[in-house]
């Protein structure tokens, strides 16, 4: 869903002092995204991770016709299963002994997973894992995903220095650090979410799923952490929307602002008012975020630019200037959801200037 930003944004230097960025391979994440990938999923069929991209479809194009295979084509044309509800599964699967275990309660993942019989979907899961032989796939290809991890941890630390403290203090207006991970899903192309999990007597525990993408005409992969910045805000942003009282205040907004700016939209399969307005709000907390952390001001204005200009955003500057009122006066606002009828006064005046 994410697409690349341009590569000015990797020569603009930020300030140090911030927290080193960690990422994994994860064998769950891997393993469900290439589970789409072999079921036809558009967004983890985009083959741009050069030969792993190849390996993958190779190892895997024998079982198109898997039980699994055909559950995981059900699941995305009647449920909808798709981009990060993929991921939402993944990250509450665990292996041990090269066995499949779903963790917590089906009530944990979102909504679209609510209808499907998930002890059938890990039993089949399970099948396609001892099948395939995935993990041996996985362990074949541990050295590149060691390789890049490294190389990704190194360019963010020295370009990108990532202050994590941020978002907790922003969105809840707290500085508790709630558990997070970064994931790269070698499967995932350009698309990256921002997911998350609350299994019992545990705290809250964020991921970022970042795609990999490899550029033939640089010869690197692509890097930019911007998306990092965006995807960390989603879970914080996201579940606000929940709220009964923000959705039924958002729900035409929404709607108007779909209509208003729907080629645009449709391209980056933003297809529902609810995206359209938790889109807007990470984008203007990561243009804050940018502001906040220290980076050079090229950095929000290029963020800015895009937003308006490319990626179908034009009321970004009012709803930027909306959350930087609610980041001065948090005596008033201890957190976003209270400020949230300010967000939909922001964008409904919006909509009335047009």
């Amino acid at each position: 869903m994410k697409k690349f930003l341009i590569a000015a944004l990797f020569t603009l230097i930020a300030v140090a002092g911030q927290a080193q960025i960690k990422a994994e391979a994860n064998e769950p994440v891997e393993l469900m995204a290439i589970l789409a990938h072999t079921a036809g999923y558009q967004e983890y069929s985009q083959n741009l991770a050069a030969q792993y991209s190849k390996d993958t479809e190779e190892w895997f194009a024998p079982y198109k016709q898997h039980e699994a295979v055909a559950l995981a084509w059900k699941l995305h044309t009647t449920y909808s299963i798709s981009y990060e509800k993929v991921m939402s599964m993944a990250i509450h699967l665990d292996i041990e002994k090269e066995e499949i275990k779903f963790l917590g309660d089906k009530s944990d993942l979102v909504e679209n997973w609510k209808d499907v019989d998930i002890e059938d979907f890990i039993q089949k899961l399970n099948q396609f894992y001892k099948d395939t032989r995935f993990h041996e796939f996985f362990e074949q290809h541990r050295t590149f995903y060691e390789e890049y991890i490294s190389n990704y941890e190194m360019t963010g630390t020295m370009v990108f220095p990532f202050n994590l403290k941020w978002y907790p203090r922003f969105h809840y207006g707290t500085e508790e650090m709630e558990p997070f991970k970064i994931y790269i899903c070698f499967t995932y192309g350009g698309h990256n979410n921002g997911v998350w999990r609350k299994l019992s007597g545990k705290p809250r525990e964020l991921f970022a799923i970042m795609g990999y993408a490899f550029n033939p005409a640089k010869g690197r992969p692509y890097m930019d952490f911007s998306l990092l910045w965006h995807e960390v805000n989603h879970p914080y942003v996201n579940p606000l929307l929940d709220n009964e009282e923000n959705a039924k205040l958002m729900e035409p907004i929404g709607k108007k602002l779909l209509e208003l700016s729907q080629e645009a939209m449709k391209q980056q399969a933003y297809t529902d008012w609810h995206i359209v307005i938790n889109e807007s709000i990470v984008r203007a907390s990561t243009i804050i975020y940018a502001q906040d952390a220290g980076y050079k001001p090229e950095t929000p204005k290029i963020l800015m630019e895009l937003d308006v200009k490319r990626n179908g955003f034009p009321w970004m500057p009012q709803l930027v200037d909306c959350l930087r009122s609610y980041a001065n006066n948090r005596d008033r606002y201890k957190t976003l959801n209270d400020y949230y009828p300010e967000i939909a006064k922001c964008l409904q005046k919006y909509i009335e200037d047009q």
